[in-house]
């Protein structure tokens, strides 16, 4: 079940970090056949479709206030009392990262600054799945609703209580039933009862990632590119392999595209960790899906904790787990990860649920160019200028000179015609 490498050559390390890959076939022929179908036939595609897909049966496409209403307030008293205890959290981090608008005077008269307002319509996607993720719901309606959308469209073919409750608390606006590729293309596309949004969000399967990048393709925005979920853990002689071996089956329990990567510069620690991994699978009642996930999964060992640092900077984990001495310290080393977890009292599953960070991260080395979900994703920042007839006699000979010298006539016109 495990692979254990050891001290692997830097020149081995791009091989290491390499992801499962996913099945492409055919996919690009599915997908722009369920948009085409869905721009062509509305609402009744997304019926048809949810049929042949889903064997699901749905005659309105979206749910009323009060279907909304009645499937929340099944959702269990200690359940309501644990999201809202994570809203508090998720919204507290996220209101943190406003824009603080300052007017910088950059020459005599020449006054410059930024705004920040909320995109206008988004769409989030909840997958159906094995796992009811009324999580990915607060992560993704708090920052949308501190942005200030106006819109915040919810597609999930999930019925599961906690999702309704979080949608509500979040002030979600629309709640769709659908799900898959033909959710994307809804909230892409528009249909008579799904509003065409301006930016997508949230997890799914290879279909909804691959219909994310058609949208993409359509000039409809997303989140970012995804792939399987994933963590790394570097581990010294500090680490704890109970610890350890929690972490790495709390994301193998995901799906069996899962990997789990474990980097450490003590082979006591990938040994003892190999043994806890065995025996907690036996209590996990998805212990199928993990032990298939840990397949795809590696554990290296390295001579020194620079050589750990340029691996995980190789592999630019989703989730990245510091359980070492001076977890802060080597922090400072690491260039590229979705979000990081100092020491051994802080598990993955706590930035998956409450502690307040966005859980939406980017996955398979894309956290080399992508920063995970905040609230900026929900946001445009626009500029704004204003000279007054002092400012631009500073400015305008300098606008003048480049215009001219890049030809373009005009743009020197509009700066002359006021000087005169």
């Amino acid at each position: 079940m495990f692979t254990q490498i050891n001290y692997p050559s830097p020149t081995d390390y791009a091989r290491l970090c390499e992801r499962p890959a996913l099945e492409q076939a055919a996919l690009g022929s599915l997908i722009e056949g369920v948009f085409q179908k869905v721009q062509t036939e509305g609402d009744a595609a997304l019926r048809e479709l949810t049929k042949n897909y889903e064997n699901r049966n749905i005659d309105s496409i979206l749910y009323t206030p009060e279907e909304i209403e009645k499937y929340a307030a099944k959702t269990e008293p200690n359940l309501q009392k644990a999201i809202k205890h994570a809203y508090d959290n998720i919204y507290a981090f996220h209101n943190a990262q406003k824009l603080v608008s300052a007017k910088i005077e950059i020459n005599p008269g020449v006054v410059c600054w930024q705004k920040a307002t909320g995109i206008d319509k988004v769409g989030i996607y909840i997958p159906g799945g094995t796992a009811p993720l009324f999580s990915t719901v607060l992560m993704l309606a708090i920052p949308a609703r501190i942005a200030g959308c106006l819109e915040v469209v919810l597609c999930t073919p999930a019925e599961h209580p906690a999702i309704f409750y979080a949608a509500k608390l979040c002030g979600v606006t629309k709640m769709a039933k659908i799900g898959g590729s033909q959710a994307i293309a809804a909230l892409t596309l528009g249909t008579e009862s799904v509003p065409k949004v301006y930016k997508i969000f949230g997890p799914g399967n290879q279909y909804v990632t691959a219909a994310k990048m058609y949208a993409n393709r359509l000039g409809t925005a997303i989140d970012m590119p995804a792939g399987p979920s994933e963590v790394a853990v570097y581990a010294d002689s500090e680490g704890v392999p109970a610890f350890i071996a929690s972490d790495l089956l709390s994301q193998a329990e995901h799906g069996v595209d899962s990997q789990v990567f474990l980097v450490s510069t003590d082979e006591r620690i990938i040994q003892e960790t190999f043994l806890a991994i065995e025996d907690q699978l036996k209590e996990l009642p998805r212990r199928e899906l993990a032990e298939k996930a840990l397949l795809n999964s590696k554990f290296i060992l390295v001579a020194t904790e620079k050589e750990a640092a340029d691996l995980l900077n190789e592999y630019a984990a989703e989730h990245l787990i510091l359980a070492c001495k001076n977890p802060e310290a080597f922090a400072d080393q690491i260039r590229n990860a979705g979000s990081i977890f100092l020491g051994n009292y802080t598990p993955e599953s706590a930035g998956d649920y409450a502690s307040g960070t966005n859980h939406t991260l980017p996955t398979n080395g894309f956290a080399r160019s992508y920063s995970g979900v905040n609230l900026d994703s929900f946001t445009k920042k626009i500029t704004l200028q204003s000279i007054s007839k002092v400012g631009l006699s500073h400015l305008g000979n300098t606008i003048i000179d480049m215009a001219e010298a890049e030809s373009l006539q005009a743009h020197a016109n509009a700066v002359k015609v006021r000087l005169k």
